[in-house]
């Protein structure tokens, strides 16, 4: 396993500086202890529910969802390899890996959009904030860290919340794998400078895949052990998500011949 640091994540930042107009990167932060998640799902396993506008209840407060674990395979310093300090990690497609790795993860398109609002408010947009995602491949596997794939970065990237709150990801409709219901990680960081390791981190939590959407997209070619896994698990099983899901189920539209577009609020105390 080898990490390849070429400039890192400060070489992004003077990209993307080059490229686009942006307001400053080097935002203090106001805390780097975990804070609560907020977050506004679809509401139903269906993939076809609508979600509330900013997160908001209808009483001026947003839901509150659990933090979660990052799970073994993080990427970020914190169990092994610190992706986050990659030249190109701050990206919008991810499904390509980055450095010296060069393999594409193959599996439908999907669409991950988050939006970042804050709960100690009245769930306005957060700005200039940072969020870190990762997931599995369709067989199942994490780059960096699973048989085959250990010297691959792919699916894994980091985005600035913009200036509604939101960032979104172009990558694939990842697997199900032995014990876990399909799932999405991330981690939230006060700015796109402080994004190079978990130390820095303010908040950390899953998206749940929904079930319809699953069905679909495993019917295809690629995810034939996805289809078992997925029929010996559900999300009032599963160890992440038992406790309760609706806040952390995502919305998902689209189709398996189409792409699929899957959209989560998540607000943080800030």
């Amino acid at each position: 396993m080898h990490e390849h640091d070429d400039g890192g994540l400060q070489q992004d930042l003077k990209l993307l500086r080059a490229s686009m107009e942006r307001r400053t990167l080097l935002r203090l932060a106001l805390g780097a202890s975990l804070v609560p998640l907020v977050g506004c799902g679809g509401g139903d396993s269906s993939g076809t529910g609508t979600p509330t506008p900013g997160g908001a209840t209808g009483n001026g407060a947003c839901a509150t969802i659990p933090t979660e674990t990052a799970g073994p395979y993080p990427g970020d310093g914190s169990n092994g390899p610190n992706v986050l300090t990659q030249t190109g990690i701050v990206r919008s497609d991810i499904r390509t890996s980055v450095g010296t790795g060069s393999a594409t993860a193959g599996g439908v398109p999907l669409t991950v959009t988050l939006t970042l609002v804050n709960s100690a408010g009245s769930c306005e947009p957060l700005v200039g904030y940072a969020i870190y995602l990762w997931h599995c491949d369709r067989e199942g596997r994490y780059s960096l860290y699973s048989s085959g794939v250990t010297d691959q970065n792919y699916l894994r990237g980091v985005q600035e919340t913009d200036e509604q709150g939101r960032v979104t990801f172009t990558t694939i409709f990842p697997g199900c794998y032995s014990g876990r219901w399909p799932h999405i990680h991330f981690e939230v960081y006060p700015s796109l400078a402080s994004a190079t390791k978990a130390g820095n981190k303010i908040a950390t939590s899953q998206l749940a895949l929904p079930k319809a959407a699953c069905d679909e997209a495993y019917a295809t070619s690629g995810y034939s052990s996805s289809v078992s896994n997925l029929q010996r698990i559900s999300l009032s099983s599963d160890n992440v998500f038992r406790d309760g899901s609706d806040s952390q189920l995502a919305t998902v539209t689209g189709s398996a011949t189409e792409g699929y577009v899957s959209t989560l609020t998540v607000a943080i105390a800030a």
